[in-house]
């Protein structure tokens, strides 16, 4: 987890933000108050933030999934992208977390397009799909419980529609995937996800090196 792009010096990174990065205050506030909390690393970076909005844009996205909420950042940030009449279909389990995230959202004033499910993600996910939702979602962000990111990523290609865009985050482990040292269950896990993403003809791939690895994976007609 990251929440700044991997193996920039803090004078770069810091320069990265004051030239790049256009951050809305209520984003900031929130960035803000997530450091402050014991879990922080949690939060995505600024910098990627802004891109996944960008993505968002490009694409003309409508519809949207985020697969862990945390605080809100990431939601809020595609929300904030979104046309007036975008929806993000949000994912998460704690009701403590996205306690943080509810109230920026409706200071944001985008509650309306954020319908926020508290259960396991891959059960929401499986819900979506036997209501007939297969193919009618734009983009997914997926940043939750690694050792979940197969099915995650299995549902969410599935409710994609064509040309839909999934979003991966934390495929670097904070380096660990490269590391030949560390064979823990999670870091196999997520280098076993990695190779399959790199072979998986569904897709069209890209693996960016901002914050702590974010995999884009384009689906196919």
């Amino acid at each position: 987890m990251a929440n700044q792009t991997l193996g920039l010096e803090k004078h770069l990174h810091d320069y990265l933000l004051s030239i790049s990065v256009r951050e809305p205050e209520i984003l900031t506030q929130l960035r803000q108050e997530t450091s402050q909390h014991p879990q922080s690393r949690m939060q995505i970076a600024p910098e990627q933030g802004q891109f996944m909005a960008m993505l968002v844009q490009l694409m003309g996205a409508k519809k949207t999934l985020d697969v862990g909420v945390f605080t809100g950042y990431s939601s809020l940030v595609v929300a904030l992208a979104l046309p007036a009449d975008g929806k993000v279909v949000a994912c998460d389990v704690s009701e403590e977390y996205t306690a943080i995230a509810r109230r920026y959202w409706q200071l944001a004033g985008v509650a309306n397009k954020i319908d926020l499910h508290i259960a396991p993600a891959l059960s929401t996910l499986d819900n979506l799909l036997e209501s007939g939702q297969a193919g009618t979602f734009d983009f997914a962000f997926i940043d939750a419980d690694k050792t979940s990111y197969d099915g995650y990523y299995e549902r969410s290609l599935e409710l994609l529609r064509p040309g839909g865009l999934i979003a991966i985050d934390n495929v670097f482990l904070s380096g660990q995937v490269a590391d030949t040292q560390v064979q823990d269950n999670r870091v196999k896990t997520m280098r076993n996800f990695n190779q399959k993403l790199h072979q998986d003809h569904r897709v069209t791939l890209s693996l960016m090196p901002i914050a702590d690895g974010l995999t884009l994976a384009l689906k196919r007609s």
